[in-house]
């Protein structure tokens, strides 16, 4: 539930309220019990979050970013180390196979 800023133009006192979102806006003052309250904008009418944490995932310290990427560029050397052996140790077998085949048929 969002915290709005109320301010009176009677007497000119202002609070925070902590309403729900579907609420009436209020028009009594607390105060000077007029009608004259009205409701500000600003961010009172957005949802604020606060707290140690909660961007915890998203904000990480530079250690980690450093460490994270010295494994990333580990992991990538050794996937190019294996996929270029990979590459000179494979042979076409398909032609020799099927010259053979027919060979052998006639």
């Amino acid at each position: 539930m969002p915290t709005y800023d109320y301010e009176c133009d009677a007497c000119g006192h202002t609070f925070e309220l902590f309403q729900s979102i579907n609420d009436s806006v209020k028009r009594k003052c607390p105060e000077c019990k007029r009608m004259k309250l009205r409701r500000l904008f600003g961010t009172g009418a957005a949802i604020v979050f606060k707290g140690s944490g909660f961007y915890q995932t998203d904000y990480r310290s530079d250690s980690y970013k450093k460490a994270e990427a010295a494994e990333r560029k580990s992991n990538e050397a050794s996937s190019s180390d294996s996929s270029k052996s990979g590459k000179s140790d494979a042979k076409p077998s398909a032609g020799k196979s099927g010259d053979a085949k027919k060979k052998s048929d006639s």
